[in-house]
Formats: C-alpha cells, structure tokens, sequence
C-alpha cells in the first residue's frame, strides 16, 4: 500500500521506526521479564533448602510490575512509532491498555501465591517454573498494548509457549503430560490458522500496523473483498481457540485437570484476558470495515460457548475423580460466552468502545471470583494434589468455616445471585450491552444460560453447609492451610466483598476504557 507521501509501508516499518523507547509505558512487562531471566539464572546458584525464596521474589516482581501501573493512569502513552505517522504506534499505554493489564498482572501474582507451598511440596523445578509463569505473564502483560498484528502474534506466543511447559512440568505423571501435549498441538494448529488469516488481511490492508490496517481494509480493492473477508475468519479461528470459544473448547477440561492446579486457574483467568483482549483489538481496532463478518460470528460463538459449557457441567457428577476442576473449567467455557456478548454487540453498537467496557468490567468480576474458587479447591485438594472431588466439600462448614463461606461468596458471584452484587451487577451490564445493539435474541440466550448455571453452583454452595455422612471420611482440608494460601483465599475474598459494596467503581473503571 502506498500513502500520500509516496512512501510504502513495509519500507516505513523497516526503515522508519523511532528508535527511543518511552521506558515508562513498557515498565509493567519489562520488570516481569527481566524478573523471570533474572530468577532462572538465580536457581543455579541457590541452595535446594532456599529455593522457596524463587517464589517471594516472583510474588515481588509481580506486585512491582502492578505498582509501575499508577504512573500511566495520567494519561495515554505511546512508544515504538512511525516517524512518518507520530501517532501510528506498536505500543499504546492506554486505559484499556491498563485494564488488561491489571487483570493480567493481578492474576498471575494470585496464581503465585497460590504455587510458593505447591512447588516445593510437589517437587518441581523451582527455576524453571517461576521462569516459565513470569515470561507467560510478560507476554500476557504485553499484548493489550500491542497495536500492531507483529507485536499481537509475537506477545500472543509469547504468553501461550511458557504455558504448554508449565501444564507438563509434573515430568513422568501421564495425565500432565497428555494434557500439555493436546494443548500444544491445538494451539499450534490455531495460531497456525490465525497467521494465514493475518497474511490475507495484510495482503488486503497493506498494513501490519491496526490503525492504518482499519483505513485499508476500508479502501480495498473490490476483488479483494473476498480476501479480506476470509482473513477476518480465520483470525479470529485462532483467537477463539485462546478464548475457548465452541468449537475449540475441548481442551480445557482435561488441560486443567493434568495442570497444577495454581497453573489451571492461571490459564482460566491469565489465559482468557488474553484471547479475549487480542480478539477486541482485531475487531474493534483493525476489522471494523467488516462488522458486518465478525459480528454475527461472534455472537453464534457467544451462544454456542455458553451452551455448551453450562450443559457440561451439568453432567458433572459430585464424587467423579477431580470433578470439582472439571465442574470449573467448564464453568470457565460458559463464562467465556457471556465474555463474547459484548463483543459481539460491538459490531452493531453506535459506541463500540462502551460495548467493549462491558467485557473488560465482566472480566474483571469473573477474575477475582474465579480465582478466588480455585484457591479454595487448592485447599481442600489433597497434599500434592490436582483438585479432588466436589463431594470432598461436603460439610467444610463444619470443619473450615471462614473457607467454605468464601467459596460460597465465590460461586454466588459466578452464578450471579446477591449478595454476590459484582457479579449480578457484571451479567446485568453485559445483558444490557446486548439489549441496545438489538440482540434482543443473545440477550435471550444469555438469560436461559444463567438461570440453568444458577443449579450447577448453588448444588455446590448447599453442599458445603450439609452435614458429612457418617461413614464418609473428613474433609481433606490440609492441616496446615499455608500463609501465601489463606493470603489469597482472604484477598480474593475481600476484593469481591469490597466490589460487592461499590460495583460502580469496576463498572465506571472499565467503562473509560475506550479504544
């Protein structure tokens, strides 16, 4: 494609990129990158008896990365820019920018804290997990400001590669290894499917960078419509699969229940905020042209994923092995569609940009809450464990008060019931984001999803206040329920109860969060 000046753009993105670096804007990922060379080279020199300390300075350079965040709430910034186009940038620090990552960077510092007792007690290698977790999270931190395809596709990897090892690090335990295994092979497929939909839209755009792709894709040619049109589809192929959307759900269950559980409720809130933040900048930022394609796609996605998650784990039965994982990881699914409401309703919004706040502060609800659930399975597992059955809950009132009523509060809140106001509060905004694009029919889809999660969560939630069987062995609550994991159980709950009591400040955060 060649611009006004004469100038084309693939000669502008080799040649003309500004070599300055605003250090600022690119801190929150920079830190938890150098962080995690930084850990892997420590682990050769520090003694077996200290390698717990690995974790404390992952837990460090997490919580400093969220704090590098408060300097860039002044204002947008941008670095990595077009001499020729000052406001053509690779990197934007914008308020969704900064959502994304607070979701991202929160949850990976939970996730920590939920690994410090479970790496040492597990035996796993104490440097190459912490190297791992950091680099995914550096990736996962990177992408919401990417705003070029190179830079989405490379942080997009960047957060998937570290994941597949962190899955099968349990080395020699067979269901770590198939599930890291199917999770590599279907994510290298779709990442696969995403590059030959990027080179189409390329190809029909002339650009890599998202704005001037938008102008592109706009002005094509008419016989590259067809063109475009098919790389549109298949881009979002690739971040569906990220986002565990149906068809390219099927890894989910068993990825999370071969996982450490720490790992698994990374992927279910890390992992999403991931697909979901790339798959709002492709379509709202660079395919607008072409709502009229991805709208409807998305919303038959959003329907089919919650579907098809709430059915699943209606079918799970309280006492099957890891069930109470399995029940999460499609909760995880079904979560996901109501994540695709808002941005399906983009396509057809006036305001595409609020559409979108609507996803960002669901997001938010469903990372704290879900989090929030998995600590507590991490609890009541058994020593070492992957997550036992549901039926294990049985009774933990009696034995565990404090915890049982934050997994209470936690599946109240996914269930979308008070006292759990964030999480209706979250169903009601995305509900209404549907209502006034005129998808008066996925607001209708998304209802009956609700009512029929409203059984799977509040049979979990009654289980835990029944008394335990007699013959029935107690529940396998962990004697020792360690520091860093009542540390996450008490936070995650506190955040929730603290936005249960003013949803407007998510709602209003989120909100300005305009692309």
């Amino acid at each position: 494609m060649t611009y006004a000046d004469g100038t084309a753009d693939s000669a502008v993105l080799a040649e003309s990129v500004v070599q300055s670096v605003d250090w600022l804007a690119v801190a929150p990922p920079t830190i938890v990158a150098v962080a995690a060379v930084a850990l892997l080279v420590a682990d050769l020199f520090v003694p077996e008896r200290a390698k717990h300390l690995l974790g404390w300075g992952a837990v460090a350079a997490l919580a400093l990365s969220l704090l590098a965040l408060l300097p860039l709430l002044d204002g947008d910034r941008t670095t990595f820019c077009l001499t020729d186009g000052p406001g053509v940038c690779s990197y934007t620090a914008d308020r969704f920018a900064l959502v994304v990552q607070l979701l991202v960077l929160a949850g990976a510092l939970l996730a920590a804290l939920l690994s410090v007792h479970d790496v040492r007690a597990t035996k796993l290698p104490a440097g190459e997990f912490w190297f791992l977790l950091l680099a995914s999270a550096a990736g996962a931190a990177l992408l919401p400001a990417a705003r070029d395809l190179a830079t989405l596709v490379i942080a997009l990897e960047v957060a998937s590669l570290p994941a597949f090892a962190l899955v099968g690090l349990r080395r020699g335990d067979r269901l770590s290894s198939e599930a890291a295994l199917k999770f590599f092979l279907s994510s290298v497929t779709a990442t696969a499917v995403m590059l030959l939909g990027v080179s189409f839209v390329y190809a029909a755009g002339g650009s890599l960078h998202l704005a001037r792709l938008a102008d592109g894709l706009a002005d094509a040619p008419e016989q590259l419509e067809t063109l475009a049109a098919a790389g549109v589809v298949l881009t979002l192929v690739g971040f569906a699969f990220k986002t565990a959307a149906v068809p390219f759900h099927f890894w989910v269950p068993d990825t999370y229940v071969g996982a450490p559980i720490p790992v698994a409720a990374y992927l279910s809130v890390v992992g999403k905020a991931v697909g979901f933040s790339g798959l709002i900048l492709v379509t709202v930022v660079a395919f607008p042209a072409y709502d009229h394609v991805w709208g409807p796609a998305v919303a038959v996605l959003a329907a089919l994923t919650m579907t098809a998650g709430n059915v699943a784990a209606l079918r799970q039965r309280l006492d099957a092995p890891h069930s109470a994982v399995r029940l999460l990881a499609w909760s995880s699914v079904a979560q996901a569609g109501y994540l695709l409401v808002p941005i399906a309703a983009a396509a057809y919004a006036d305001e595409p940009g609020r559409a979108v706040g609507s996803t960002l502060a669901y997001a938010l609800m469903y990372g704290v809450v879900n989090l929030g659930a998995f600590a507590v399975v991490a609890a009541v597992a058994a020593k070492g464990g992957r997550g036992g059955r549901i039926a294990d809950h049985r009774g933990l009132a009696s034995t565990r008060l404090p915890v049982a009523l934050a997994l209470a509060f936690f599946l109240i809140n996914l269930a979308g019931l008070p006292p759990g106001i964030i999480g209706l509060f979250a169903k009601v905004t995305v509900l209404g984001a549907a209502v006034d694009a005129g998808l008066g029919w996925l607001a209708v889809v998304m209802a009956a999803n609700v009512v029929v999660g409203l059984y799977y969560y509040l049979q979990w939630t009654a289980l835990l206040f029944r008394p335990a069987a007699p013959a029935a062995e107690p529940t396998a609550v962990r004697t020792t329920l360690t520091a860093p994991l009542r540390g996450a159980i008490g936070l995650t709950a506190a955040l929730g109860i603290a936005l249960s009591g003013a949803p407007q400040l998510v709602l209003r955060f989120a909100g300005e969060a305009l692309l």
